[in-house]
């Protein structure tokens, strides 16, 4: 049994980011097999059971995450990970990863493609509510798709998006107001809220937003005015009206499952897309197993590892 304990190592950004793209076509095929998520409930957090099995690639396995908005208190990840990796023939498991990196990695791939191909522009101005690890993770990512030419952060907390922005040296990056931030071509959103914080007198006409933040049930960033004028496509049905952005609004009747789009795999393989430069579109993410399988194949090519003493 081999233990991967730092697998991001090594890895760039543009390759996670094709890999992810690459995965998405197989969803968007029909070539994958992975039930929904299942979700564990503690009294300040949870953890999600992720399966999948990926027949291209020739990998299966499940990941672990859990997610603990009250973390960074004690010093500690909000979300923190191990994929554990099986051998397709024998069932026999082969590897365990250290996932809590590759998870941001592999998220922030995600918001990358979607805003490849949904933003109606190709050089924008990005706007980030929230500015922890995956606000980081979405730009680094995006801007390797789109050329970012400047990024308007807003937190609670003043200071953190200061701190953020000192990150990106390459890019024009400052902190503003919540509603500049809004006001951006391509808004995205990565809290834990429960309550929505973006309001759609913010969003204008053309805007993409990747929502990143409402993965669990009963989370909710976007006022849900928003979703009944835009376009919204997600990254799976079955989890996004479980616990994406949609699922609060499914719940109170503002949403309906038929009103989605379509999937991000549907609009990477050309079956569906952004109609006109006007419309609003919004990828609502809840993170996939499949973009797990596909990072940990990317990761154990390059990463060393230590040998566990139960083969």
């Amino acid at each position: 049994m081999k233990y991967f304990d730092h697998p991001e190592l090594g890895l760039s950004i543009p390759d996670v980011n094709r890999i992810i793209e690459e995965i998405f076509v197989e969803h968007g095929n029909g070539r994958i097999q992975m039930p929904p998520k299942i979700y564990v409930t503690f009294p300040h957090g949870d953890f999600r059971t992720m399966p999948a099995f990926v027949p291209s690639l020739g990998i299966a396995g499940v990941k672990v995450v859990n997610v603990h908005p009250q973390n960074p208190a004690r010093g500690l990840p909000t979300v923190m990970a191990v994929t554990l990796i099986l051998d397709v023939e024998t069932g026999m498991p082969e590897s365990i990863l250290n996932a809590t990196k590759l998870t941001d990695l592999r998220t922030g791939a995600a918001g990358a493609v979607a805003a490849k191909y949904l933003s109606a522009k190709r050089a924008v101005m990005l706007g980030l509510v929230g500015s922890g690890r995956q606000a980081a993770a979405q730009l680094a990512a995006i801007a390797h798709e789109i050329s970012v030419e400047e990024a308007l952060v807003w937190d609670r907390r003043e200071e953190k998006a200061v701190s953020f922005c000192k990150e990106f040296k390459d890019i024009d990056c400052r902190p503003a107001p919540i509603e500049k931030a809004c006001g951006c071509d391509i808004v995205v959103t990565t809290t834990p809220v429960r309550t929505p914080v973006v309001r759609s007198e913010w969003i204008r006409e053309g805007t993409h937003i990747n929502a990143i933040g409402a993965d669990a049930p009963g989370k909710e960033e976007l006022d849900p005015a928003i979703l009944a004028r835009a376009r919204v496509f997600v990254d799976d049905p079955a989890q996004a009206i479980h616990s994406g952005e949609i699922n609060v609004p499914i719940t109170q009747g503002l949403f309906s499952p038929e009103q989605i789009a379509g999937t991000l795999g549907e609009v990477v393989t050309g079956k569906k897309s952004r109609k006109s430069p006007e419309e609003i579109t919004v990828f609502d993410s809840t993170g996939l197993a499949i973009q797990d399988l596909a990072i940990a194949t990317l990761a154990m090519k390059g990463a060393g590892w230590i040998d566990l003493p139960f083969d």
